[in-house]
């Protein structure tokens, strides 16, 4: 019987950190995608790389991240950010990237 519920416990415990990690994984997501469509926008009004960055940064820290990296030169923006998975004493790192395409500025049909 004891047996049993050592076995019940590890696996409880190992199915926890699993999902904690999944967690940490999809929250390091969110907050690159955040970021990047920040930074992204950022350019699309016309500001230089150092405010794109700027705003990827703040956006970042809203959601729990930390960047890491922000290439955003041009019409694209590529950020790297970090976040903390509690529990775990681990940290998730996510990428994303963001596009301006000024075509898509009217709804075209290709846009979509």
């Amino acid at each position: 019987m004891l047996g049993v519920v050592v076995i019940g416990l590890v696996l409880t415990l190992g199915a926890a950190r699993l999902g904690a990690a999944v967690v940490g994984r999809a929250r390091a997501a969110t907050a690159a995608d955040a970021a990047a469509l920040a930074a992204a926008d950022s350019l699309a009004l016309g500001d230089g790389g150092g405010e794109a960055r700027a705003a990827a940064g703040r956006v970042a820290g809203a959601n729990g991240a930390r960047l890491l990296s922000c290439d955003c030169a041009g019409t694209v923006a590529t950020v790297l950010v970090e976040v903390d998975v509690p529990g775990l004493g681990a940290i998730a790192q996510a990428r994303a990237r963001a596009e301006v395409r000024p075509e898509c500025a009217l709804d075209l049909p290709e846009c979509g």
